[in-house]
């Protein structure tokens, strides 16, 4: 499959992207609103993002221009870190479109990114019960698992 690698805009693109974080199936609260909550959600969200240049979100569009996967990275200056950090929030892709060397062209374009920021490292949280990690994704792409860190996550107010 050919697919262009770039930077997200708003509209369609929100549109897009919210349809298929719903493809997926993965997060409840998702399941549980309606099509237009999402879709306004993703569009608020991805208008924060392109307000600066602290965050960047990619993404992969087929021959037809339907979007298969997208990529969020968040560039955060880090003031113990020799520059920032790229911190890749989301990589998802539509079921259909995984294998195909997509994720790892989404992941190129992060580094390349990232070089020009002069970043000191990229980072990433994937979880162990997805089939990316049971794969061996990341790793295949260069990454290392941090074996001395420990994820935590404070519940949200919402």
């Amino acid at each position: 499959m050919d697919v262009r690698i770039r930077k997200a805009a708003g509209g369609h693109d929100a549109v897009a992207i919210a349809d298929l974080l719903r493809s997926l199936g993965w997060f409840a609260h998702i399941g549980n609103e309606s099509a237009d909550a999402t879709r306004y959600r993703v569009a608020r969200h991805l208008g924060l993002c392109n307000m600066d240049n602290s965050h960047t979100v990619y993404v992969a569009e087929d021959d037809a221009g339907e979007i298969v996967g997208y990529c969020a990275v968040h560039w955060l200056p880090y003031l113990m870190l020799a520059g920032p950090e790229g911190y890749v929030s989301e990589l998802f892709l539509r079921e259909s479109c995984r294998g195909l060397g997509i994720g790892g062209r989404l992941l190129e374009t992060v580094k390349t990114e990232a070089q020009k920021r002069g970043c000191a490292r990229l980072m990433l949280l994937n979880m162990r019960h997805r089939d990316s990690y049971k794969r061996g994704f990341y790793k295949k792409q260069g990454w290392q698992e941090r074996p001395e860190a420990i994820n935590f996550v404070y519940p949200g107010t919402v």
